[in-house]
């Protein structure tokens, strides 16, 4: 191939990709609104629709005409039957789903475990998961890869889960592990920076370029970082461990764990034993809160608002965000209380740091960390949608 034809030939497959981020991202477009957002010619997103069709990545839909003028433009969706695998393994069940490139949720199982699975474990359980949905909701569709928000350090490099430390996990080659029982490719990263992802993409941080999104879990505290619109991993990957920072505890009585880090004394677990739980989805977690009227219940609710409020102004201080998003057990946490929360932090605060400060609940609820593992999971496809 000539120079110059190389040349041309990047170029359009950078313009691949750019429709394709786009529509997967922005949902379904006409290829009017793709001809304007590229600035190329209609022509050429003719063309290159046309190629994203053949490659079974997008579909052609007619238009809703009603009301037009003129020739409606062919409206340009991803296609659903493109799916990646999202596995979240926690102490007490592994949630699997299948996300389509339309970003909808075709399947999920949450299976409960007596304790925390082995990575071994973990690629057994997405293994024969796989191969019962090909049975039944993927009969027909397109795995593209397998991705895995987990509960610790991930070294972005090979996919090896460092420490997982409430897993029990340490120096786990869980990528190697789950490709080899499943034959998929396979990607792996820590869950509360999928979940920042996800947020920043497609949730409450959307449009959002400076944001600090802390993720609540079973195996506790979390964070990832988006600043100036780009993820943030640090030298190894390691970016975001929120939950064992030491926040200041200004009454000595809401103290619970001796030299405790954050994720210590701000725990799902005390929340669970709070209202008499042994194990708990977020949903059943939060109604039980909801419901629960008794005085221990509240108080150890308003002691975790308080420690909290601390370690959220540390972070405040540091990274001078716009916007805070709060998932998982967090959220249940603050949702009836956000203004207070928010001005509590403030107080907290360098003068003028959080004057803009916006704190804002994960709008993605249970789904965040699946979607931010399929987004890991598409990453390459999305990059490069059309093969070499």
């Amino acid at each position: 191939m000539s120079e110059a034809a190389a040349r041309s030939d990047g170029v359009r497959r950078a313009n691949l990709s750019r429709v394709l981020r786009l529509v997967h991202i922005d949902g379904p477009q006409s290829r009017a609104a793709l001809t304007e957002a590229t600035g190329l010619n209609r022509s050429t997103v003719a063309a290159l629709v046309g190629e994203l069709v053949e490659e079974g990545l997008v579909e052609e839909r007619a238009p809703d005409s009603l009301g037009r003028v003129g020739r409606p433009s062919p409206v340009v969706a991803p296609d659903g039957r493109v799916v990646a695998i999202a596995v979240n393994p926690e102490v007490d069940a592994t949630t699997i789903a299948a996300v389509g490139l339309d970003r909808r949720v075709i399947a999920r199982d949450r299976i409960e475990t007596d304790g925390p699975p082995s990575p071994e474990e973990t690629a057994q359980l997405v293994s024969a998961q796989i191969a019962a949905w090909r049975e039944g909701p993927l009969r027909a569709a397109r795995i593209e890869g397998i991705g895995l928000a987990v509960p610790g350090l991930v070294r972005t490099a090979d996919g090896l889960v460092r420490l997982a430390p409430h897993l029990g996990w340490v120096d786990a080659p869980l990528r190697d592990l789950v490709a080899a029982a499943t034959g998929l490719r396979t990607v792996v990263g820590n869950d509360a920076s999928l979940g920042a992802l996800a947020e920043h993409l497609f949730g409450a941080a959307r449009g959002v370029d400076d944001v600090i999104y802390l993720n609540g879990g079973a195996s506790g505290i979390g964070g990832g970082l988006i600043v100036h619109g780009t993820p943030v991993g640090g030298a190894g990957g390691y970016a975001g461990e929120f939950g064992h920072n030491r926040p200041g505890i200004a009454t000595g009585t809401d103290r619970r764990a001796s030299d405790g880090v954050l994720e210590d004394e701000v725990s799902r677990s005390r929340l669970l034993a709070a209202v008499g739980l042994d194990s708990a989805d977020e949903p059943t977690l939060a109604a039980a809160l909801t419901a629960a009227a008794s005085p221990p219940v509240i108080d150890e609710v308003a002691r975790q608002r308080r420690i909290l409020v601390t370690a959220l102004a540390n972070a405040v201080n540091v990274l001078n965000p716009s916007v805070v998003v709060l998932g998982g057990f967090l959220a249940t946490i603050a949702a009836d209380a956000i203004p207070a929360l928010l001005d509590d932090v403030r107080a907290q605060t360098m003068p003028s740091v959080a004057d803009a400060l916006e704190l804002r609940l994960a709008v993605l609820a249970e789904d965040r960390l699946l979607i931010g593992a399929a987004e890991l999971a598409f990453a390459d496809l999305l990059r490069a949608p059309s093969p070499t």
